[in-house]
């Protein structure tokens, strides 16, 4: 794929499954978009209207993030908006026929898969990436969030969590082929000591041991166990580019997370959208170009 030019998906695919949060089942449609239509889900059980995956739509980020547009929700986009970033996917439709989007297995894998089911169609629309002009932080109670100028799309995540998870930290260049490998394998986790407190706010009525990680005082109670021993670390590092995703535009930059959340990642990407002065949207021959002058002078 080159990265010159906006993409889409080559033919429909779909899925189906139950959402974490609601427990109600709900299938996707995943199909072509034109250029520069973007990310756009469309709920066809509300006479197909329309919600773009865009920073300007963010209405919840508590135990996940979801959009809404004129009082109409599609909720826990962040695994299928990071897998579609991180791919290298710039427009496609997304047909959903309720709220909130399947959580399948509670990583980006399945994803991907269809991903690559679909095949990547090249337009030849050259591609606009949105690049850090200068450092940019967020902190709260200890937890930061900052993006640092780079000529490419870097992550380095580090988090702490009670036993049996413990601290752990990743640093990567986000490419599709990384990605796929060393991220979206990742699923959701919780703590079984949680459980009561959440289904009584009205979350997590689909969760299980299929589809997210759980953890007691006595380790993993998922009977295969965990896909790596930072399998927490990199769910998270997922999370983050779903997230970053709602800026609308490939991200150049690098990106370190300490201990953020959802609402944390929101708030940078409000900060950065509200401060034109924050990034330049450029191209990658323009990209290109600037780095052959810096290696020649």
């Amino acid at each position: 794929m080159n990265p010159r030019f906006e993409t889409t998906v080559r033919r429909p695919v779909e899925a189906s499954g139950v959402g974490l949060h609601s427990g109600a089942p709900v299938q996707i449609r995943i199909l072509p978009a034109p250029v520069s239509t973007g990310i756009v889900f469309v709920r066809t059980d509300l006479e197909n209207f329309q919600i773009p995956a865009s920073w300007r739509h963010v209405a919840r980020v508590s135990y996940a993030t979801s959009l809404m547009r004129q009082g109409v929700l599609i909720s826990t986009t962040e695994h299928l908006l990071s897998v579609f970033y991180s791919m290298g996917i710039d427009n496609v439709y997304v047909e959903i026929d309720n709220l909130e989007v399947p959580i399948l297995d509670g990583s980006g894998l399945p994803f991907v898969r269809l991903i690559e089911a679909a095949g990547i169609r090249q337009y030849r629309r050259k591609r606009r990436y949105l690049r850090i002009r200068r450092p940019i932080s967020v902190e709260d109670r200890g937890k930061r969030i900052a993006i640092l100028p780079a000529e490419s799309f870097r992550l380095t995540c580090d988090t702490d969590y009670p036993y049996p998870v413990g601290r752990h930290s990743i640093e990567l260049e986000v490419t599709p082929e990384r990605y796929a490998s060393e991220i979206a394998f990742a699923r959701t986790f919780g703590w079984r000591a949680d459980e009561d407190q959440l289904r009584n706010m009205g979350l997590i009525r689909g969760a299980s041991l299929e589809n997210c990680i759980g953890f007691d005082s006595g380790g993993v109670l998922n009977p295969e166990g965990l896909r790596a021993p930072d399998e927490c670390c990199r769910h998270k590092a997922l999370d983050l580019i779903g997230d970053l995703a709602l800026l609308g535009r490939p991200l150049l930059g690098h990106v370190i997370a300490e201990r953020a959340g959802h609402a944390m990642h929101a708030a940078l990407v409000a900060r950065i959208m509200s401060d034109p002065s924050l990034y330049e949207i450029v191209t990658f021959d323009q990209l290109a170009s600037r780095v052959a002058q810096a290696l020649a002078s």
